[in-house]
């Protein structure tokens, strides 16, 4: 029995330890499964951060090019077979001179070959631009991180716009003169009574004298010119003296493309002229009138000009008595015509209706939608002496003048071509009322620009 009971014990002998070898192992197991899972996600984790980091690369890339292509700009009489050319030429021009980004042409498309974002983290993206249609671009972006990429395909079309120097209250290649009591104002806000001055032959850019004030800001190119201001209330930006020229007044600005008048555009609207023979010393109405080169008339009674009043050159064109204006003034010369040969001036008072009053006739049929110009006259010297109320659109000429008790409202800019001085004298107040004007005054060659069409995006 003894034997028995010994041999019972000897066979329990060890047990415990084989039960803690497999509970070591299990263990073991249990940690190098979780190792390997957690290494696992860590993995997945940086592939799907390197995977996000592509597409917000792309992104980037994306935008960038959103930038670069909304400083790009053409012709609006290119021919809708050469846009794409001209994109290509500004484009690259826009890069090279802003961008240390290279662009390749090739196969009809512009590349961007890579551009680095985040060096650290290897962060960069390439585009590609191609024609899908005469209206209708496609810029495809990649994002790269890693070795990971996302592309990212969006659509831009050819759309118009008007020439920014139509954000101007005046815009002048020559210098601007203020002296008298000059107010130049925005009718809603100050800023639609901004000025662009060029002044490339001049360094005194701007002279205000007197009492005169510039609500808005004033942009100068000539980065060497200098603006001098002249009597205690003489202001830009609702400041005067060295804090008006500090805070208002930006020198050195990049130039803007003046627009491109087309006065031919109105010639199909004539019916009727005006010759040597023509009495303009009574009170009169013309409709869709030319004026003959050379007939130089003085229209001293009250007259009514409705439609299209086209004066060819070279002529001097006199308003001594009061003007009412139902259409567009049009003169036919040249914006590089500075001499003052030719001339057009109101020394009376003037009252304008916008060409959308005109009556519904078959000679106006085709004018209402001529909208946002009221004198469009290269090559000639433009002087207004007498007050208005409002005038109707924007005023291009090269030379213009207002003197005297000349003032009201502008519905629009003031487009100087000339690089000889701009004067304002007298009394004359101007106030400007640029609000609700989307596209080219009619007359001048609109901006052909890219559109972003939000509902092209997509993820390939």
């Amino acid at each position: 029995m003894k034997l028995g009971k010994r041999s019972f014990y000897l066979r329990r002998r060890g047990f415990a330890l084989i039960l803690s070898m497999i509970f070591v192992l299990v263990f073991s197991a249990l940690a190098i499964s979780m190792a390997t899972i957690s290494g696992t996600n860590i993995q997945v984790a940086d592939n799907l951060c390197n995977a996000n980091r592509a597409r917000a690369s792309a992104e980037s890339g994306i935008e960038i090019l959103r930038f670069w292509l909304s400083n790009v700009s053409i012709s609006g009489n290119t021919p809708e077979s050469l846009r794409f050319t001209e994109i290509i030429s500004s484009l690259s021009s826009y890069i090279a001179a802003n961008s240390s980004a290279q662009v390749q042409c090739a196969g009809g498309a512009i590349m961007i070959p890579s551009v680095t974002l985040d060096a650290e983290n290897t962060c960069a993206f390439s585009a590609t631009i191609h024609q899908i249609d005469l209206d209708t671009l496609q810029l495809n972006v990649t994002g790269v991180c890693d070795s990971f990429s996302r592309t990212i395909s969006v659509n831009y079309v050819f759309s118009q716009r008007a020439n920014n120097v139509f954000d101007f209250g005046v815009a002048t290649r020559g210098p601007l003169s203020l002296a008298g009591n000059i107010e130049l104002d925005g009718v809603n806000v100050s800023v639609d009574a901004s000025v662009y001055i060029e002044s490339e032959n001049s360094n005194l850019a701007l002279s205000i004298i007197g009492n005169s004030q510039i609500a808005g800001d004033v942009k100068v190119v000539n980065a060497l010119a200098n603006v001098d201001l002249q009597g205690g209330q003489a202001g830009i930006g609702g400041e005067t003296g060295a804090d008006a020229i500090a805070n208002h007044v930006e020198f050195g600005v990049t130039p803007s493309e003046f627009p491109e008048p087309t006065p031919s555009q109105f010639e199909s609207f004539i019916i009727n002229t005006i010759d040597a023979s023509t009495n303009t010393t009574a009170d009169a109405t013309f409709d869709n009138v030319r004026i003959l080169a050379g007939t130089n008339p003085t229209f001293t009674g009250h007259v009514t000009l409705r439609g299209i009043v086209f004066v060819e050159t070279p002529n001097v064109v006199t308003f001594t008595g009061n003007t009412d204006v139902m259409g567009i003034i049009v003169g036919d010369g040249s914006i590089a015509d500075n001499s003052g040969v030719n001339r057009i001036c109101f020394s009376g008072d003037v009252h304008s209706d916008a060409v959308t009053s005109l009556p519904y006739e078959a000679q106006f049929e085709e004018l209402h939608d001529k909208t946002g110009t009221f004198l469009m006259a290269p090559g000639f010297h433009i002087s207004f002496g007498g007050s208005f109320d409002t005038l109707s659109g924007a005023i291009a000429g090269n030379g213009i003048e207002f003197f005297g008790n000349a003032g009201g409202t502008i519905n629009g800019s003031i487009i100087n071509y000339s690089d000889e001085e701009m004067t304002l004298s007298g009394n004359s107040d101007l106030y400007f009322n640029r609000s609700g004007i989307e596209k080219a005054p009619a007359g001048f060659v609109p901006e052909i620009i890219l559109q972003y069409d939000p509902e092209s995006y997509s993820e390939m």
